[in-house]
């Protein structure tokens, strides 16, 4: 860790001599970690950084050193986490970068570092309160979180055990003393520490999802608040009588939106404001939210999520991710509370604070300076903020104090010349660092977001100023890096400028992001890849000129050119789904640009990579599996050596091999795995990095030269891996060589550095063995996407997806010069004076692919175009002389003319043109026809949108006068209403079904016995038959009597039924004559119904507000009622007025007949009154007019004129803004031939013309001839006269007729209307009191609930309750009837004992004692018994009475010991029994006891439950009257609202000396009919009255006339029984019940068993007869077999004896002696092989003979056993044996168990 510079360590004295202090008093023991003994950790106690830091690791065999790479400064910030920023003093902040915390001073831009501990990353940071400390809370397998002082930065407590995975948030409490901490995923662990002493307080569970905060409440410490994905948790530290423990109450959102919560802060008064995801607050209050709080107009308090809510010096702050900084009054945002149903409560901030467009705030915090606060806060865009939230004059401006690149880092490229890095990422910029000196020197920004960049080498710029950026909308742009103060006329000007940035030039070769930059290691070619799977070739000249570009198989991941050493230059295309190209330089010259960039003819070689891991992972296991069997192998041989140098015999037999699991399936996975780096090795070889599942390897690979085959079919397979320890999951991403040490550095998924020593051949097998390791990015998110070198190798630069850049000092053996200071390059000359170049900026720009495409697109239609124009000109030609022939051959006489046809030509080429045009018509339509449906459907939503909820309002106009009459302005009614009117009708529906059910149920029961009974013996008689049917027909004597018995029982069992169906008619006789009579309680339906009536209309008027007035159940009034009253009301109305409307409508369509009819009248008026004298005319009646009111649907009518009209005013709007377009020629042209075109003879037209022309010559000829009339034509011309005189009048008296008869119908309905209107405003009042009758219902609405509520609860609790108590009193029952039985018992058995005593016993006395006596010991040991088996306890409690009362009785052990001898004379049996019955005697009483006692505790329950049951029942009667107090006071609520009744002068009857009252007060409102009724009731009462007591008279005559046939019948009855006992006593000789003999006649069952036993015997004897003359045929197959076993078994012997000889004869050869046995040796030798064989070959024939009589046997001594078997027993006829069988025969037959 480096030191501070003087000025930073000079600023706190106090902390270093602090820390000399505590070194002086810690002592070398105190380093080390505490043990886990409970003692207090000492206040100087501190751990050493040295033993608690994450550093480098090395491989034991690596010789690279630990120190090879120290960390010199980090230029990135991870902005994107959720808090990432911690004030220590004014000027330092701290924040997590990768695997450290930075502490970096704002003013000298100094950084100190303090690494993770556990290397797994870090989760939080965050500050004491005092700032003495700040603890790191880290991620990892079980990480820690340690708390280091500040500024000293040593590590003074380490909290283990808080969670599993990693820390997510931290928070001191106010004094400091506790430390809350949450963690990750899977356990979200939420720990209280006494961080000063290691000790964990409190811990649970926090949540079962993501949770972002916690945080102490800064008034209670005891309270404290968590929030996360979709809740919020108040925790409360409790100190309960276990101990303290932590209790969590999680928030319900209720009505509100579930939001994840990221901002809160809990009140001082103990209420939580938090934030929302869509920028309310929320205010709760008791684990709910009391009120949501927004700015006036509903707008959200921020545009997007409240990232943090602070709580200062009375002020709340809330920070928004949309840049705004607000301050609210806090008192009304702990007072607010809803005031309507929306829980909305608006308000409006006191001061804001914007800073800025692209500015998005996660976090602030504050800090004093000179006393004066200034907050720090944390921008999600790259930027610390150092603010003054004072909000006064003199308040600072907002300063942005850092400045970083936005998420991760995209790309990074090094200067070949000096120390300067350019880096890029998606924010928009592009920035230039100098890490010599550890500054940034400038930054430029664009409109997209960079993707790739790579700094031009020096071939290619020799002043090393110039850089290549690609971004993610496919542009590349060429920047230049200068020196601002070398410009010529800048020298002496003073600028802030350290670097400038200029825009050289700009092209866009592809249509996605740009992935890959490279230049060619000559300067030539510069080469750009993408994700749209194309690479772009440039000439690199003063310019980049294109050259061309190819397609590859996928995205391209990178690009690498062949190095130098290389034969050719090669660019090497690795693609993100597994392929591989190779392609060669392309120059300019060699392909033709002229008409596409597409470069089709350069030889490309691929690599499609096919997965070997598991392959790879095959041959391990088998080598793995070879290897133990080898191992086991030498142990084994190893432990027969150490047998045999034992001297112990080893038989060396292979021993069997387990069965070893089956291999592997070869595994490729279907999606290829992604390459993630690669590099060039050889000409045409390279090797590969990937991902996925074959992640683990670096696999090298070579092109082939099989360039035919298609690139997706390849399956090309690496030639040689190279396996890479601890890959398989964090594979390598990146990778990069040092030339000056042989190194390979490897930048990781985890965001770890590997560093990989290279011998003198580079990478190969073998090699990547040892490596050196430092976690640098985070574990989680940074990865690292680059490493680069600096130009001299003596800097390593690393960034990663977390937005951080570190750089290394590089160990290397030479000295490198320290603090260079950076040469930026010299502008280029004449830059001053250049013009800027023009930027792209539109994202959908064309590519330059596109703009060739674009550009000989448009060629090719300039060209189409002039040869259009050429025809054009040709055709005009060619009309204008047709023209002139068709104007020369009108000129011609008609007899020389000719026809029109004769200049067509060819028919047939109209006919095509006329087809064709057909086919292009239906083709458009068919193209259209998809937009046609699409503007047809938005045209009909449109229409039912606006138009068809509407009902248009026309206004009808009379014709004689200004009056008019206008239709109800109405909508369609609410489908609220007309739902609930279907839910109160299905509700009355169900309750109908619920009623029937009962009734159809019990008919069913009583319908289902008799049907199933029928069935059932109808099903019993047809299995019968069927039985009948199935058994053969067998003409024997068993047979024929079977068929009788079934025949028998037929007619048994119809008998039967038909008996049974008497019966059964006579019940359902009786049944019904049962059911008519009425019960006892019954009640007349039509007296009821009467009954009902007359108290419904008894006419009892007593007032709403009356004391006495009761409330019925259908009186009472409950929302759903008045919801439906409203709805019945509105739907009266809307009726009302819509019956109303139709007759209006029908009125206008009245007018609209009339005015048709008119204007036909006038029409004829005026013909006739042409061939009248103008003195004549009659003034003719004007003809009415159609006001635009009276037709308002006109308004949305259109047809085709319509629309082409509309179209064509679009069009002449868009001609005036437009230049005209088009041939203006072609347009003249058809102008001028339509003019010319002569009107064909055929044509309608031309005939109409012609019979006007001949119409105008025979007038004016009849002018010129014209002549006097004559007598009779004058005479006719009168009549006429006469004639159209009298029709003139009659046609104009007949308008004025029906212009009469329409306003006459105009003014009756218009006066009808103005009643209507009258009803109206009464319905429309009667809707408003309803209406606020509604809302009262509404608001008391929930009290009734709850009333409700309890009731139903009260009356199930009642009903358990009584179904209890039935079950109790049935219990108790059972408990009297088992202790009557048992006092019978008891007396049962005294009885039994006096019967045996008999009379005049001597030894009745003892007996008598004996039997009562309490056998003491006896008892005490059974009793002791079952006290081992259940309770010793409860046992001894129940004896000690029992002992107390044996001592009284007995007196002395001596008598109970006597007891139990029986004394002389005395029958020992009946001493016996009398001791049995004393112990019968003990068990009844014993159970008599336990009996009552059951019954005295039933009858405790019994009675707390009756008590319980009172109070239920006076419960539920307090609160039956408190809703019927309710129900009262609703009324009287209801009753206040004032009912306007307009009322005429004739219907006040209340008139106080004539005049009317001036209090109304006192008055009723009733209606007429109410009255009529009233008064008529009156006569119709004592006219009811008079009828009820005449039907009373009648009623009681035949009442006593009923009663007295009663009692006839009852006598008539009473005499039959008799009779019927008289002759059932005669013949029975007792009383039977007929129908049960009836019944139990006939048998059925029985006698059909009866016939089925016979069956089943029958069938068994034939069976059975069978199996017996097979048993025959058996023992005669046996009897054969047992001889030829006995004469194999003869030969066997003589086999035997032979064998006994030949062994005999064997042995005395080979115990013979001398020369005879040497003599004789070769002879003895042949005949002793000869008698060996001969000796084998019969052991075989033995065995062979063995197998065969033993096979034979056990076959035929089962299938005897199988046949002899009878009831569990052999039965076998024993064979007479042979004489001639031998001994050995006999006892191997009597050996065989089998055998007789």
């Amino acid at each position: 860790m480096e030191q501070e510079p003087e000025e930073d360590a000079q600023a706190h004295p106090r902390e270093h001599n602090l820390d000399e202090q505590d070194n002086s008093q810690v002592s070398s023991e105190s380093q080390k970690k505490p043990v886990k003994a409970k003692r207090r950790i000492p206040e100087t106690f501190f751990y050493s950084y040295e033993d608690v830091y994450s550093g480098p690791y090395a491989t034991d065999d690596t010789e690279i050193p630990t120190d090879l790479l120290t960390l010199k400064h980090s230029f990135g910030y991870d902005c994107t986490r959720a808090v990432n920023l911690m004030i220590m003093d004014r000027h330092t902040v701290g924040y997590i970068a990768g695997n450290q915390v930075v502490l970096q001073n704002l003013r000298t831009k100094y950084q100190k570092y303090v690494r993770s501990s556990g290397g797994g990353g870090i989760g939080f940071i965050t500050a004491h309160p005092n700032k003495e400390y700040f603890a790191v809370g880290e991620k990892g397998k079980k990480p820690d979180i340690v708390i280091y002082t500040y500024p000293s930065v040593r590590p003074y407590r380490i909290l283990k055990g808080g969670t599993e995975v990693a820390y997510v948030f931290g928070d001191f409490n106010r004094t400091g003393t506790l430390l809350a901490s949450i963690g990750s995923s899977p356990d979200y662990m939420l720990t209280i520490w006494d961080w000063k002493q290691e000790e964990t307080l409190l811990r649970s569970k926090a949540f079962a999802q993501d949770v972002y905060k916690v945080m102490f409440s800064a008034e209670t410490e005891k309270h404290l608040t968590s929030a996360g994905s979709g809740h919020i948790r108040f925790w409360k530290m409790a100190l309960t009588l276990t101990g303290l423990k932590l209790q969590g109450a999680l928030g319900r959102f209720g009505k509100t939106a579930v939001s994840d919560i990221i901002g809160f802060v809990e009140l001082p008064d103990g209420k939580v404001v938090s934030g929302t995801e869509w920028g309310n607050f929320l205010l709760w209050e008791g684990g709910l939210i009391k009120v949501e709080l927004c700015q006036v107009g509903h707008r959200p308090c921020h545009e997007g999520p409240i990232n943090q809510l602070v709580f200062d010096e009375g002020d709340l702050y809330s920070v928004g991710k949309d840049g705004f900084i607000r301050m609210w009054n806090f008192e009304v945002v702990d007072t607010a509370d809803s005031v309507d149903s929306t829980g909305l409560v608006e308000m409006e901030p006191m001061n804001e604070l914007w800073l800025g467009k692209n500015v998005s705030l996660n976090f602030m915090t504050k800090i004093r300076d000179h006393g004066q606060p200034f907050w720090y806060a944390q921008d999600t865009n790259g930027a610390i903020w150092k603010l003054d939230l004072t909000f006064s004059n003199t308040t600072h401006n907002p300063e942005r104090v850092c400045t970083f690149h936005s998420g991760g880092i995209e790309a990074v490229g090094v200067s070949p010349l000096t120390c300067l890095m350019a880096t890029t990422a998606l924010d928009w910029s592009v920035r230039i660092y100098d890490f010599g000196s550890n500054s940034q020197l400038g930054v430029i920004k664009f409109k997209q977001g960079g993707t790739a960049l790579t700094w031009a080498p020096a071939v290619v710029n020799p002043e090393g100023g110039q850089i290549a950026v690609g971004f993610e909308d496919g542009v590349v742009r060429i920047i230049e890096v200068y020196d601002p103060k070398l410009l010529p006329g800048h020298e002496e000007e003073e600028t802030n400028e350290i670097v400038g940035i200029n825009l050289k030039q700009v092209f866009k070769p592809h249509g996605a992001a740009v992935t890959a930059l490279a230049y060619e290691p000559k300067g030539d070619v510069f080469a750009t890849g993408s994700k749209d799977k194309t690479v772009f070739f440039f000439g690199i000249e003063d310019e980049y000129r294109p050259i061309g570009f190819i397609c590859v198989p996928g995205p391209v991941q990178a690009l690498h050119w062949s190095p130098p050493s290389h034969d050719k230059s090669t660019l090497l295309i690795l693609c993100e789904n597994g392929f591989a190209v190779q392609v060669p330089a392309p120059l300019p010259e060699e392909h033709d640009t002229a008409t596409t960039y597409h470069i089709k003819t350069l030889p490309t070689q691929y690599f499609h990579f096919y997965s070997i891991k598991s392959k790879i992972k095959l041959e391990e296991e088998i080598a793995r599996r070879e290897k133990e069997k080898q191992k086991k192998e030498k142990a084994r041989l190893e432990w027969i050596k150490q047998q045999k140098e034992m001297g112990l015999e080893v038989e060396e037999t292979e021993e069997e091999e387990p069965e070893e699991e089956p291999l592997p399936d070869i595994y490729v996975p279907e999606e290829p795995s992604p390459i993630l780096c690669g590099f060039y090795s050889a000409p045409g070889k390279f090797w590969l990095s990937l991902g996925g599942y074959d992640s683990g390897f670096l696999y090298h690979c070579e092109f082939s030269h099989d360039d035919e085959e298609d690139p997706e079919k390849r399956k090309d397979e690496p030639f040689e891996v190279i396996p890479m320890e601890n890959t398989d999951s964090n594979p390598i991403h990146q990778i990069s060589f040092c030339t000056s040490n042989p190194l390979m550095f490897c930048g990781m998924q985890d965001g770890s550095l590997r560093a990989y020593p290279l011998s003198a051949e580079g990478v190969s097998v073998g090699a990547l063995k040892d490596y050196w390791y430092l976690n640098v990015h985070d574990n989680d998110n940074g990865q690292i996407r680059g490493i680069c070198l600096s130009h001299d190798n003596g800097c390593l630069i690393t960034y990663g997806g977390d937005g951080n850049i570190f750089t290394f000092d590089l160990l290397s053996e030479e000295e490198l010069p320290k603090d260079v200071e950076v040469i930026i390059p010299p502008p280029r000359s004449g830059l001053e004076s250049e013009k800027g170049t023009e930027d792209i900026r539109d994202p959908d720009a064309y590519t330059i692919e596109e703009c060739k495409q674009k550009k000989e697109y448009e060629r090719k239609m300039k060209e189409a175009e002039e040869k259009k124009n050429k025809k054009r000109e040709e055709l005009r030609a060619l009309r204008q002389d047709f023209v002139f022939l068709l104007q020369k051959n009108q000129e011609l006489p008609k007899h020389m003319q000719l026809q029109r046809k004769e200049f067509e030509m060819d028919r047939k080429v109209f006919e095509e043109l006329d087809r064709q045009r057909l086919q292009r018509i239906q083709l458009v339509q068919k193209e259209l026809a998809w937009e046609n449906e699409k503007q047809l459907i938005g045209l009909q939503k449109l229409q039912t949108q606006f138009r068809d909820s509407l009902e248009f309002t026309l206004t009808v106009h009379a014709i004689q006068s200004n009056h008019q009459i206008s239709t109800y302005s109405l909508l369609t009614v609410s489908e609220k209403y007309t739902q609930d009117k279907k839910q109160e009708d299905s509700k009355w529906e169900v309750l109908k079904e619920k009623r029937t059910a009962p009734k159809e149920t019990e008919q069913a029961e009583e319908e289902i016995p008799i049907k199933t009974g029928h069935v059932h013996r109808e099903s019993v008689v047809f299995e019968d038959e069927d039985e009948m049917l199935e058994t053969p027909e067998v003409r024997k004597s068993t047979t024929r009597y079977i068929e009788s018995r079934h025949e028998k029982i037929r007619r048994l069992v119809e008998k039967y039924d038909a008996l049974k169906a008497k019966i059964m008619k006579r019940r359902a006789e009786w049944n019904e004559l049962y059911k008519s009579k009425p019960r006892d309680n019954h009640k007349n339906a039509r007296d009821a119904e009467e009954i009902k009536e007359a108290r419904e209309n008894i006419g009892c008027y007593r007032l709403k507000t009356a004391t006495n007035y009761t409330l019925t159940e259908e009186d009472h009034i409950s929302t759903e009622k008045k919801m439906m009253q409203l709805a019945v009301l509105e739907d009266l109305i809307h009726e009302m007025k819509m019956n109303m409307n139709k007759e209006i409508v029908s009125l206008r369509d009245l007018k609209v007949s009339t005015i048709d009819e008119i204007k036909s009248l006038v029409k004829e008026v005026k013909s006739i009154q042409a061939s009248l004298d103008v003195s004549e005319h009659l003034p003719v009646p004007l003809i009415p007019q159609l006001h635009p009111d009276e037709v308002p649907e006109k308004i949305v009518e259109y047809n085709s004129d319509v629309l082409l009209k509309f179209k064509e005013e679009q069009e002449a709007k868009a001609k005036l803004t437009e230049p005209l377009e088009g041939c203006s020629s072609s347009r003249a042209f058809r102008h001028v031939f339509l003019q010319t075109l002569p009107v064909e003879e055929g044509h309608p037209m031309a005939q109409a013309g012609d019979a006007s022309a001949v119409v105008t010559d025979e007038q004016n000829a009849f002018g010129m001839e014209k002549a006097e009339l004559t007598e009779m034509e004058l005479e006719i011309l009168k009549r006429e006269k006469i004639k159209n005189l009298y029709l003139q009048e009659t046609l104009i008296k007949k308008i004025n007729m029906l212009v009469i008869n329409f306003d006459a119908e105009f003014h009756l309905l218009r006066h009808k209307k103005l009643k209507m209107d009258v009803q109206m405003k009464s319905a429309a009042l009667r809707c408003l009191t309803c209406c606020e009758e509604l809302l009262i219902l509404k608001k008391l609405q929930v009290h009734e609930d709850v009333l409700e509520e309890q009731i139903c609860a009260l009356i199930n609790e009642q009903e358990d309750i009584q179904s209890k108590l039935k079950s109790y009193l049935a219990q108790m029952e059972d408990r009297k009837s088992e202790i009557v039985m048992l006092q019978e018992r008891q007396k049962a058995l005294y009885a039994s004992f006096e019967a045996s005593l008999g009379e005049d016993n001597e030894f009745a006395d003892f007996l008598t004692n004996v039997l009562k006596k309490e056998a003491e010991y006896v008892e005490k040991e059974e009793v002791g018994r079952e006290a081992d088996e259940k309770n010793e306890n409860e046992e001894e409690d129940d004896e000690k009475p029992d002992l107390k009362t044996d001592e009284e009785n007995c007196g002395s052990e001596d008598v109970v010991l006597g007891d139990s001898v029986c004394p002389e004379g005395c029958s020992e049996d009946l001493f016996l029994n009398t001791i049995q019955l004393r112990q019968q005697r003990m068990g009844i009483e014993k159970a008599l006891a336990e009996e009552k006692k059951i019954a005295t505790d039933l009858r405790k329950e019994y009675d707390a439950l009756a008590v319980k049951a009172k109070k239920i029942e006076t419960s539920l009667d307090t609160t039956n009257r408190e809703l019927e107090a309710f129900q009262w006071e609703k009324l009287h609520r209801l009753n206040e609202l004032d009912v306007v009744v307009p009322l005429r002068l004739h219907q006040v009857h209340c008139l106080v000396d004539g005049e009317m009252p001036r209090d109304f007060s006192q008055t009723l409102v009733f209606t007429n009919q109410s009255l009529q009724y009233l008064r008529k009731r009156i006569v119709d009462q004592r006219n009811e009255k008079r009828m009820q007591r005449e039907i009373h008279k009648k009623a009681k005559e035949q009442y006593k006339e009923l009663l007295q046939d009663k009692k006839e019948m009852e006598k008539e009855i009473k005499r039959l029984e008799e009779r019927c006992n008289d002759l059932m006593m005669e013949k029975f000789g007792r009383l039977v019940d007929f129908e049960a003999v009836q019944v139990h006649s006939v048998n059925i069952p029985m006698e059909q068993m009866k016939v089925r036993i016979m069956e089943k015997e029958y069938e068994h004897f034939m069976e059975l007869k069978e199996w017996e003359e097979r048993i025959v045929d058996l023992q005669h197959q046996l009897t054969q077999l047992t001889r030829e076993n006995t004469s194999k078994l003869h030969q066997l012997n003589r086999f035997c004896h032979e064998k006994h000889q030949l062994e005999t004869e064997l042995e005395s050869l080979m115990t013979g002696q001398g020369a005879e046995l040497e003599g004789s040796r070769s002879a003895d030798l042949k005949e002793t092989a000869r008698l060996e064989s001969r000796l084998v070959n019969i052991t075989c024939e033995v065995a062979f003979l063995r197998e065969h009589i033993n096979h034979g046997r056990v076959c035929e001594v089962k299938e005897l056993a199988f046949l002899s078997r009878k009831g569990g027993c052999l039965f076998l006829q024993a064979l007479p044996q042979d004489s001639e069988t031998p001994t050995l025969c006999s006892e191997t037959v009597t050996n065989n168990p089998s055998h007789p």
